[in-house]
């Protein structure tokens, strides 16, 4: 089974070339130990979680949430040649219920005869909750100390039994001077610096994009070229092509990038609204989507502050309908600065949510019934509209009746904000007010 790699502490992975010069280089420069392991510091520092457990001896299951090459199968590797466990390695793409069976049948025998298993799953979340059940037994009878791996967020998807039995640990993307270090051990591994002056070197690591093993296949591709001096940025973007940033349109980072987009737009930052706006469309993100959210701003964070803002969303949407790509994102830009700079209230939204929850608290409790229609003699009979008053008839177009259920406390739950125009609409609200308690 070529995807499963059972390997005892210390041993190269099975089927790994064993000549140096046909490995790759990530595979080459694998760090040997928890302390060659770049960019991690805040799992693996002495005070660490990772740390602390090894200090103690107690290290338990766990499951390392983080990007693409930042480490996960490595530090997997090393825990269990640091703890001398058995290290098999799964990925749940290819693993099905009969080899995990085998897994599970290896590791209790392994275990009866001393040895404990560290069992490292990439992709653990690709796992159905059947599947991520079936480890549940493993795990407490210590046939197993599982390490999953996940890019994707662990609360949504993996069983709430599995996270209770396994610590979760974020791995961060590695930063600048985290591929720098890379950069410069694969240099060393190589035998010779890469043919970059300084800004086409500082735009390779951005093109590593957090990912270090992306940037080592990079490195790897650059050092094989043949060329006299050094390559400066425009000749590096010639022979390169940029990687893709990284963005699932139906995962973390779509949710993580529209949250940013709402939270500059809420906080007035129209420069850091426009920069994620165009994160989202550069990973390829449906504009009609950002058009909807955006149309959504406008009504939660500026509501009747700026009114116009609805509007001026919803024209965008339709110019992007009738342009299209690329010429309708520009409308959606334009909105998007708009609504950065427009005056901010969340008085309606927090208002309609409170009255959901009036509402369902007070059940059906029937309207007064003053104010309901008598089309027959007899609801007449039963009182319906008797003593309604006619607003328009009233002084000031204002009659100051009670429309809630009668027995019911009057609640408060428009309170605009002095900003925009909710200026006036709080004015006009405190006319109201003092005209309802004149007339009782």
């Amino acid at each position: 089974m070529t995807d499963l790699f059972d390997t005892a502490p210390g041993t190269p992975t099975a089927g790994k070339a064993q000549d140096d010069g046909h490995q790759p280089l990530a595979d080459r420069l694998r760090p040997g130990s928890l302390g060659e392991v770049i960019g991690q510091d805040r799992l693996l520092g002495s005070d660490a979680p990772l740390g602390v457990m090894l200090a103690s001896g107690q290290l338990g299951s766990l499951v390392f949430w983080g990007p693409p090459g930042v480490g996960k199968t490595t530090i997997a590797r090393l825990l269990a040649k640091e703890t001398d466990l058995h290290f098999i390695q799964i990925s749940a793409i290819f693993t099905g219920v009969p080899e995990l069976k085998k897994v599970f049948e290896a590791a209790r025998h392994r275990r009866a005869n001393g040895q404990g298993t560290l069992l490292f799953v990439d992709e653990i979340h690709r796992f159905n909750k059947a599947q991520q059940d079936g480890f549940l037994p493993h795990m407490e009878d210590g046939t197993i100390l599982l390490v999953g791996a996940t890019t994707e967020n662990p609360s949504f998807e993996l069983n709430a039994a599995l996270l209770s039995r396994a610590q979760v640990l974020v791995l961060a993307r590695l930063e600048l001077a985290d591929l720098e270090l890379l950069a410069q051990r694969a240099e060393q591994e190589l035998g010779r610096t890469l043919p970059l002056d300084g800004e086409a070197r500082e735009a390779l690591l951005c093109m590593a994009d957090g990912d270090g093993r992306a940037l080592l296949n990079l490195v790897e591709q650059i050092a094989a070229w043949k060329v006299e001096g050094r390559l400066g940025t425009d000749a590096l973007a010639e022979r390169l092509m940029r990687r893709a940033a990284k963005y699932d349109k139906s995962g973390d980072e779509h949710y993580n990038l529209i949250s940013a987009l709402h939270k500059s737009v809420r906080g007035s930052d129209p420069d850091a609204a426009l920069y994620w706006l165009a994160r989202m469309l550069k990973g390829g993100e449906d504009p009609r989507y950002l058009a909807r959210r955006i149309t959504r701003m406008a009504v939660e964070d500026i509501g009747l502050a700026d009114s116009h803002a609805q509007t001026l969303c919803l024209h965008a949407w339709e110019l992007y309908e009738r342009l299209g790509s690329p010429e309708g994102e520009l409308a959606l830009a334009q909105a998007v600065i708009y609504l950065s700079l427009a005056p901010k209230s969340n008085a309606g939204y927090a208002a309609f949510k409170s009255a959901m929850r009036a509402a369902e608290e007070t059940g059906s409790t029937p309207p007064p019934k003053h104010i309901l229609n008598a089309p027959t003699g007899l609801m007449k009979q039963e009182g319906y509209g008797a003593g309604y008053a006619y607003d328009h008839d009233a002084e000031d177009g204002f009659s100051g009746q009670n429309y809630f259920p009668d027995g019911m406390t009057r609640p408060v739950l428009y309170q605009p904000v002095e900003r925009g125009f909710e200026r006036e609409l709080r004015k006009r609200l405190d006319y109201f007010a003092k005209l309802r308690t004149r007339r009782g």
